[in-house]
């Protein structure tokens, strides 16, 4: 096992969830900006970023959204909370950022040919799969129809409909959510993530974009005591983990 692998191990061995935060310890909130800043370098789905982080910094607003997080100690006694969000309406923005990119990092004796086939990814397959407005529910049934039709005869990508573009957006911010949950670690911090809140009334709290759509609400500081409710429980390795 190498130094960093051994210090990652360490990271992730005392990651915990915890519930109650110390109030009387000293809390550097640039730690919360620099794991973001780590957290945005996360893997996710076509490098199209379709997210946002919102830091609660201000403890009036703090407090109105820990109310709204059914009032669990793990927000009432944070010391920051940063919401981690999905934008599905960004895919235009985002696949046009993306393009930009491609086009300048092409060598200039690259094939037109070769250029082409990999704009097309941004300029036809992102919107084909991306471009769920007020249509989007048939788009979806012409689009699994499509997709169950190919896959009858070659393998295909069959998660194409409206939800499964949402379950993809969720997956790539919990990818990020997960990198800054580590990153606080290492900041000397704990964090715990929560699912339990009203994200209507958060939404409208912070006058959220009308498509934001909450992922998860996670609460900032350092263990106080009694801040871990119980020793950690894990099925046997034997039972998630196959080879075939």
């Amino acid at each position: 096992m190498t130094n960093s692998a051994k210090y990652f191990d360490e990271i992730v061995q005392s990651r915990r969830s915890v519930r109650i935060y110390d109030q009387e310890s000293t809390f550097d909130h640039e730690a919360v900006q620099r794991s973001l800043e780590r957290a945005t370098l996360s893997p996710n789905s076509s490098n199209m970023q379709m997210w946002e982080f919102y830091r609660i910094t201000s403890e009036d607003l703090r407090k109105e959204v820990a109310e709204n997080c059914m009032r669990q100690k793990a927000a009432t006694t944070a010391r920051e909370l940063v919401l981690f969000v999905v934008r599905p309406k960004l895919w235009r923005e985002r696949a046009a950022f993306n393009l930009g990119k491609m086009k300048a990092s092409f060598p200039e004796d690259m094939p037109q040919k070769d250029k082409e086939r990999a704009l097309s990814y941004y300029e036809k397959l992102i919107p084909t799969l991306y471009n769920n407005d007020s249509f989007g529910a048939l788009r979806s049934v012409f689009k699994k129809i499509y997709a169950w039709y190919v896959g009858s005869k070659r393998p295909m990508y069959r998660e194409v409909t409206k939800t499964d573009v949402r379950i993809t957006l969720h997956k790539s911010v919990s990818l990020a959510a997960m990198t800054f949950m580590y990153s606080m670690k290492a900041e000397g911090y704990d964090t715990c993530p929560m699912e339990g809140f009203d994200s209507k009334r958060i939404k409208k709290l912070l006058d959220l974009p009308k498509d934001a759509e909450i992922s998860m609400i996670i609460g900032c500081g350092e263990a106080a005591e009694g801040g871990i409710y119980n020793k950690r429980t894990r099925v046997a390795n034997k039972e998630v983990i196959f080879e075939k």
